[in-house]
C-alpha cells in the first residue's frame, strides 16, 4: 500500500472542520474511523486516522484529488482531542452552508471574509486559532494511507 505525505490544507478548512463539529456532522465508527456528513447533507465522507502510524485517509475531494489534509480528517482529529478546539468560535460556525458558499464565491479567502464579517468574528482571533491548529497539524506529518478506493465526487 503506497502512502504519500499530505500537504497542509487551505486555512478555511480548519473552520470548515470546526463547523462540522458544531453541526454534529461527525459520527465516530470506532477508534480509527468516522463518517463526516457534508454541510448540505448530500455526501458522506469516510475518514481513517491512525496517529501512531501517522496515517490518515478520507474520501473528500481535498484529500483524494488535491493531496491536502481534508476537513473531515481535521474534524475527526479535533473530536479525538488531538487538535485544539475553540469552543466559542465553534458555536459561531453552526449552520454555515460551506459548499454553497465555496461554489458561489469560488475563493476560499473570499468565503472566509464573508463568514468573519457575517458572524461578527474577530479576524485576528480567528487567524490565531487557525495558525495554532495548522502548527499542530504540521508537526503530525501525516501520510495518506489509501484505505478507501471509492471517491465521492463533488
Amino acid at each position: 500500500m503506497s502512502s504519500t505525505y499530505l500537504r497542509m490544507p487551505p486555512r478555511i478548512k480548519v473552520l470548515e472542520a470546526l463547523g462540522a463539529l458544531a453541526d454534529g456532522r461527525v459520527e465516530v465508527i470506532n477508534d480509527k474511523e468516522a463518517v463526516v456528513k457534508s454541510s448540505d447533507g448530500t455526501r458522506m465522507y469516510k475518514v481513517y486516522v491512525d496517529v501512531s502510524k501517522r496515517e490518515v485517509d478520507s474520501t473528500d475531494n481535498g484529500t483524494v484529488h488535491r493531496g491536502y489534509i481534508g476537513y473531515p480528517i481535521i474534524s475527526f482529529l479535533m473530536l479525538k482531542k488531538l487538535l485544539p478546539i475553540n469552543e466559542e468560535l465553534m458555536q459561531s460556525l453552526k449552520g454555515i452552508p460551506w459548499r454553497r458558499l465555496n461554489e458561489e464565491y469560488r475563493s476560499y479567502a473570499r468565503v472566509m471574509e464573508v463568514i468573519i464579517k457575517d458572524k461578527g468574528l474577530n479576524e485576528n482571533e480567528v487567524n490565531k486559532y487557525i495558525d495554532q491548529v495548522l502548527s499542530v497539524l504540521r508537526r503530525m506529518n501525516l501520510k495518506r494511507a489509501q484505505k478507501y478506493n471509492e471517491v465521492i465526487e463533488e
